[in-house]
């Protein structure tokens, strides 16, 4: 049981953390903060947050020192280029006993902004990334069983305490997620090739249809093929450039890979070579039915950790 829980962010995944927390009896009292007011003020008529409080946007509520006071866990739920900044506002305030973790989809950038910004209480920030979302935001966009049977990556520092990295995991387990855990590397090189570059990819793909002179034609027919594969690209266009350039080397090397790949296919289709083309349609055919097959099958309970 938390006691309280302070959210930098309470849209999609930081209201929706709160919610789950709430359904699941894991917390008593929820601190809201965010650039804006209106944001945190339809949170808390929405029964996501209890108090709301002071941050960037300025207003009513408690202040940093209050909020932070005998919290038990803090959670960034905000764009990942906002996570320095969020850290130094708090540092000052953060006492003994507060973890503090983050949702952010990279991770060697936020340690790095995590180590200049809290100094000497660096090891009370246990890295996080929750793998699940939608392609809405803002308050009304939080439900409280978006995390169910989804992964959440910890990438631990070598400076965290066991106990503080069992109070993050024990609080994503509280909604129903399973953990798993990577170093910062690491992850950041699964999720430039897994995550990333298909936004990316997806993004371009609309961008270049909407430029086109006909795009209005070509919207018009459309169908399920466009909108499955295309689907990513609704998501915050800020959210995703910050993770674009804070993973930048990661994706660029991806990029480059997919680059090559799409040449390799652009040669084939220039020469008319059928078997070449079905060759690799039909290998990514068959490995994407293992990884569906994996997934159906996976069966792991939410309270068992996963080493990757």
């Amino acid at each position: 049981m938390l006691n309280k829980v302070v959210i930098f962010g309470v849209g999609l995944i930081g209201g929706s953390f709160a919610r789950s927390l709430k359904k699941a009896g894991a917390v008593g009292s929820v601190v809201g903060m965010g650039r804006s007011a209106a944001s945190l003020k339809r949170a808390q008529e929405l029964g996501i947050i209890d108090v709301i409080g002071v941050a960037d946007a300025g207003g009513g509520g408690c202040t940093m020192a209050e909020a932070l006071d005998g919290a038990d866990l803090v959670l960034l739920a905000a764009p990942v280029a906002q996570t320095e900044a969020i850290l130094a506002a708090l540092a000052p305030h953060l006492q003994p006993g507060t973890v503090v973790t983050d949702a952010g989809s990279t991770k060697c950038d936020v340690v790095a902004s995590a180590r200049r910004a809290l100094g000497g209480k660096l090891a009370q920030f246990v890295p996080g990334h929750p793998i699940a979302g939608r392609e809405t935001n803002g308050p009304e966009a939080a439900i409280d069983d978006l995390y169910v049977g989804k992964k959440v990556v910890l990438t631990a520092l070598e400076e965290n305490a066991a106990v503080d990295v069992e109070r993050v995991a024990a609080a994503w387990r509280a909604c129903d997620a399973i953990i798993h855990r990577l170093t910062p590397l690491e992850h950041d090189k699964v999720f430039a090739a897994v995550s990333h570059l298909p936004h990316l990819l997806a993004y371009a793909l609309v961008d270049d249809i909407a430029n086109k002179p006909h795009a209005d034609l070509l919207f018009q027919y459309a169908a399920s093929g466009f909108r499955d594969f295309t689907r990513i690209a609704g998501s915050s266009p800020e959210m995703w450039r910050d993770i674009s350039l804070a993973n930048r080397s990661a994706l660029l090397t991806e990029l480059d890979a997919y680059l090559a790949q799409l040449t390799g296919l652009r040669a084939r289709l220039a020469a008319g070579d059928g078997a070449g083309l079905e060759r690799v349609y039909s290998n990514a055919q068959h490995a994407r039915h293992q990884w569906i097959t994996a997934i159906e099958a996976a069966e792991a309970p939410p309270s068992q950790d996963k080493a990757d």
